[in-house]
């Protein structure tokens, strides 16, 4: 079983790395040739060695002397090949860099990219770790064996030149070499099927612990508020330790065949002395086709390593490479129409016509149809789980209904270009986020506007006051996430984000939630009066925002239940009169007992 998996890792981890050769045809082939020389000028250098040793070292000690001639040329032959040695180690090394490096970036890239073209649904079903794991490190471990590669393919050149020149320096001592080399084979073989198993299952412990890592730190707030945070801390510590574990199972592994594939060219060394001091004695070979024959063997030992380097990598690389290919394979993608943006900048007119939409276990929203004139706003209200944040995910077409159609101007979502929607429907979320950037930064995105805009869309959001507050105005950084910025702050620049790009159509999911009901009132109406309105859909609960709407849909277990204004539902939906008004009831209960609380004390008293 064992020698199957180890086999088709082998299998898989070729094709990864063919997939490499084929992308980097150029530069691969340059390392190869670096390589090449490096491997082939090794060979020349004991050559050079084995000739200075008959030219110049024997006949000094015989002769008492050597001439210049044969010194000069012994110097020019062994710096001349350890120059050009030098030349192929740094071009394989830098080229065999450039590549690695390369298709790491084009992984990432190419894994970014889907990420953005997958559309929300998809996002759910993936936890964010395991998403920016195989950006980062299934990525890297992809093309990790990419490194050693050309020195591998090198070695193979440097050991025919290699065999070539020991059988034509001395076929006997050759023959005693090459029983060395099915040794080393048969030694990567078994290193090969030790390590697979347990450099799959690092890789794997490497991605759980990424992934379990960004959850607590996306969750800091919850830990620390319900002082999680020895459980949180128990719970990475313990996968935490199964990698650490399994990192040493591979440390282990290689601690105990890296010395043996070592070793085993220097016992050829050995072997080729003892069995060359022989010969040289009976007079069958000189002193210097020992000496090359001998060095030779000492030139091959790090070189035969890197077979196993490649080999050892290659469990960690199908690994990383399967799951960065989940990614680039995954289905689900959105597709866009033709359909030209309407070259107007009046609010849109907005129909939802009988939209449904299932995560999965039911339906969330069903068959829920309204409409919503140009400039007018109209306030989604309904309990808990009623799908409106669900519904406005729908009108933004992050996620695309299941059955029925989201049109604007009578143009379902679905028929415009990449990037129409964004152009004519701005949302603003439930949960705002700001990136560790400047005010301006943040407020901008990229868009190329003036600051006068800028300050417009602020004073629109009610967000002018505190932002001509702070130290530098539009150039203060708020932080990661807006950390420096309270939260009515962060949602007022969320929102003048939005208002800066001048939507036709404007959804906010309970936006303003954590401003001032003054000031959520004054940017109602200054969206309402602005000289560019939009048409607003607003997620409400709050009594004082749902009356500023100028019509209620009322959703409930993600139908429509009742549509009209907020007096009208009030007088004759039930549902929606017990949900407007639970805040109020319980205000009232609450002062209610604090009065009789007070009446009591004064009769005691």
């Amino acid at each position: 079983m064992a020698s199957k998996v180890t086999s088709a890792v082998m299998r898989q981890g070729l094709r990864v790395l063919g997939v490499a050769i084929r992308a980097e045809k150029a530069v691969f082939a340059s390392a190869v040739l670096a390589s090449a020389v490096y491997g082939g000028m090794t060979v020349a250098s004991a050559w050079a060695l084995g000739w200075a040793t008959e030219n110049i070292v024997l006949p000094a000690f015989d002769q008492g002397g050597v001439g210049s001639g044969a010194l000069w040329t012994g110097v020019l032959l062994i710096v001349g090949t350890a120059l050009l040695r030098a030349v192929g180690v740094a071009g394989r090394r830098i080229l065999a860099g450039v590549m690695q490096y390369r298709m790491q970036a084009r992984s990432r890239r190419d894994v970014s990219k889907q990420y953005l073209r997958l559309p929300l649904a998809w996002h759910h079903r993936h936890p964010t770790g395991q998403l920016l794991s195989n950006a980062s490190s299934d990525a890297e471990a992809a093309w990790a064996p990419i490194a050693p590669l050309p020195m591998a393919v090198g070695v193979i050149v440097m050991l025919v030149t290699a065999a070539v020149a020991m059988v034509l320096t001395d076929p006997v001592l050759a023959l005693v070499g090459f029983l060395i080399f099915p040794a080393v084979a048969v030694l990567n073989l078994v290193y090969q099927r030790r390590l697979s198993p347990l450099a799959t299952r690092a890789q794997q412990l490497r991605a759980e612990v990424s992934e379990i890592a960004h959850e607590s730190f996306d969750g800091a707030l919850v830990v620390k508020t319900l002082g999680r945070e020895s459980l949180e801390t128990e719970r990475f510590r313990r996968r935490a330790h199964e990698l650490r574990d399994a990192n040493i199972a591979v440390g282990r592994v290689r601690g105990l065949f890296d010395p043996m594939l070592e070793a085993l060219p220097t016992l050829g060394v050995l072997a080729v002395l003892g069995v060359g001091s022989l010969r040289l004695a009976a007079g069958a070979i000189d002193a210097g086709e020992l000496v090359q024959v001998a060095y030779l063997f000492t030139l091959l030992a790090f070189p035969i390593r890197a077979l196993g380097w490649v080999l050892a990598e290659l469990p960690r690389s199908v690994v990383g490479w399967e799951r960065v290919s989940a990614v680039l394979e995954a289905e689900g993608s959105m597709e866009y129409g033709r359909t030209p943006v309407p070259a107007t900048s009046t609010p849109a007119r907005l129909d939802v016509e009988d939209v449904s939409y299932s995560y999965g276990s039911g339906d969330v929203l069903h068959k829920v149809r309204f409409d919503v004139p140009p400039g007018r706003t109209v306030a989604l209200v309904g309990p808990t789980g009623s799908g409106k944040s669900t519904l406005v995910q729908l009108l933004a077409r992050l996620v695309d209904p299941g059955s029925g159609r989201v049109l604007l101007d009578g143009v379902d979502l679905r028929e415009l270009p990449y990037g129409g929607v964004a152009e004519s429907v701005a949302l603003v979320p439930q949960q705002t986020f700001l990136f560790d950037d400047t005010v301006r930064g943040n407020v901008a995105l990229g868009l190329e506007t003036g600051d006068e805009d800028v300050w417009a869309a602020l004073r629109l959001a009610q967000a002018d006051g505190f932002v001509a507050r702070l130290p530098d105005g539009l150039a203060t950084r708020v932080g990661e996430r807006g950390a420096t910025l309270s939260g009515g702050q962060r949602q007022r620049l969320a929102l003048a984000r939005a208002v800066v790009r001048r939507p036709r159509l404007l959804v906010l999911d309970d936006a303003t939630s954590s401003v001032d009901p003054q000031v959520e009132a004054r940017i109602l109406h200054g969206l309402r009066d602005a000289a560019q309105a939009s048409t607003v859909v607003v997620v409400a609960y709050r009594l004082a925002t749902i009356a500023l709407a100028d019509e209620v849909v009322y959703l409930e277990r993600g139908r429509v239940e009742d549509r009209g204004t907020h007096a009208e539902l009030l007088e004759r939906c039930p549902g929606y009169r017990n949900l407007v008004t639970a805040y109020e009831r319980e205000e009232a209960e609450r002062a209610a007992i604090a009065a009789e609380a007070e009446e009591e004390e004064g009769i005691s008293a």
